[in-house]
């Protein structure tokens, strides 16, 4: 089968196109690939994620939180707070792991290992993994 110059420069063309989008995701889940979650007393948090640099994403954060706050950041990663819902105001956990379900279960231990005696998640956040 004999294709033509033009089919061929045509497919050329669409192959580097799709190339170019392909590698463009990758650079844009790359770059704004940083968030974090505030935590404060009595249940209080704020959370940002996909900003282009922590310190945007510490901001964010901390400006959602009402109260005395204190920020962690993640970076291609998710982050969980779980507090303790017969007394919101006392123990509480955090976590900032690469997955989803580690976090979560890793804020919720933390939480009880702190003294809590009914631990839930109260806020979660995943960062673009690229």
């Amino acid at each position: 089968m004999i294709v033509s110059t033009a089919v061929a420069q045509r497919r050329a063309i669409f192959v580097l196109a799709l190339t170019l989008a392909l590698a463009g995701t990758r650079f844009v889940t790359q770059t704004w690939a940083a968030g974090a979650i505030a935590i404060g007393k009595c249940g209080a948090y704020g959370q940002a994620y996909d900003f282009a640099g922590e310190a945007a994403a510490r901001a964010a954060a901390l400006k959602q939180c009402k109260g005395d706050c204190t920020a962690v950041t993640m970076k291609r990663a998710c982050a969980a707070l779980a507090i303790d819902m017969t007394n919101p105001c006392g123990a509480h956990g955090y976590a900032v792991k690469p997955h989803i379900s580690s976090s979560l279960n890793t804020a919720t231990r933390k939480c009880y290992e702190f003294g809590g005696k009914e631990c839930v998640i109260r806020a979660w956040a995943c960062d673009a993994k690229g």
